[in-house]
């Protein structure tokens, strides 16, 4: 609890100095809304933008889910292969210098204005990171640890299971909660290049009506997403934490 109050204290801060701003400096609504405001046209509004958000979640989750499994797969085949991983692993960070901006038409050129371009677009914006955190995870691995599993007659597989695996799981908590917040964001960027729905679609058509505050609620939705998402993981990862299974039933 307490770790939350310190973050909660300081948005409180800042939502406080934003407000006072707004008010005291007599700055239009239609070039920069109080947080009040904010919060009235996203209550006003919230029906609507609701539906927004649940587009760019249909398009998010599938896309992270299946970036997290390419990536999990690629770092275990090339951690198994490093000539391959020193020949693939340039191209893939290579991949990673194309703006948004750039790709997001080029993925709806290609692929048309259905799910597939936009789920790519998530899956190309999040594999890096946690392909990088899981074969670094794989390289902490104690050779000790190894070696014993080898003269115990243990084969790579096994090896994997029991001491690789293991080690790298707080490199691949990390690399997801970095991935997790880059794969927002990429949707929305997908969204701006075509779709119907979507927090991207909204912000848009609200910036296109000159209204501040609904692009500022589309902002705050789009931030709410992504930290419940990383809150998601950090469950997971507290539930999947080695031990904590027996411990529960002792």
């Amino acid at each position: 609890m307490s770790r939350m109050l310190s973050p909660l204290a300081l948005f409180l801060l800042l939502f406080a100095v934003w407000e006072g701003y707004c008010r005291l400096s007599g700055v239009s609504e239609l070039v920069l809304p109080g947080p009040l405001a904010v919060l009235h046209a996203l209550y006003i509004h919230r029906d609507a933008i609701g539906a927004h958000a649940l587009a760019t979640v249909l398009v998010a989750l599938p896309g992270f889910a299946l970036s997290v499994s390419f990536a999990v797969l690629t770092s275990m085949l090339l951690h198994a292969c490093p000539r391959a991983e020193r020949a693939v692993l340039p191209v893939f960070v290579a991949s990673q210098t194309i703006p948004l901006v750039a790709l997001a038409p080029l993925m709806i050129l290609w692929f048309g204005f259905g799910l597939l371009p936009k789920i790519l677009l998530v899956i190309l914006v999040t594999f890096l990171p946690v392909l990088l955190s899981l074969l670094s995870g794989y390289r902490q691995t104690p050779a000790a640890f190894t070696e014993l599993l080898q003269s115990m007659g243990a084969g790579g597989f096994e090896i994997f299971r029991r001491a690789t695996w293991p080690s790298a799981r707080p490199a691949f908590f990390a690399g997801l909660r970095i991935s997790a917040t880059y794969a927002i964001v990429a949707t929305i960027f997908a969204e701006y290049a075509g779709a119907r729905q979507g927090i991207g679609i909204w912000i848009l058509s609200s910036k296109n009506s000159f209204r501040a505050d609904l692009v500022l609620a589309g902002v705050v939705v789009s931030a709410l997403l992504t930290l419940t998402l990383l809150a998601v993981l950090r469950g997971i990862e507290v539930l999947t934490r080695p031990g904590r299974v027996g411990r529960g039933h002792a």
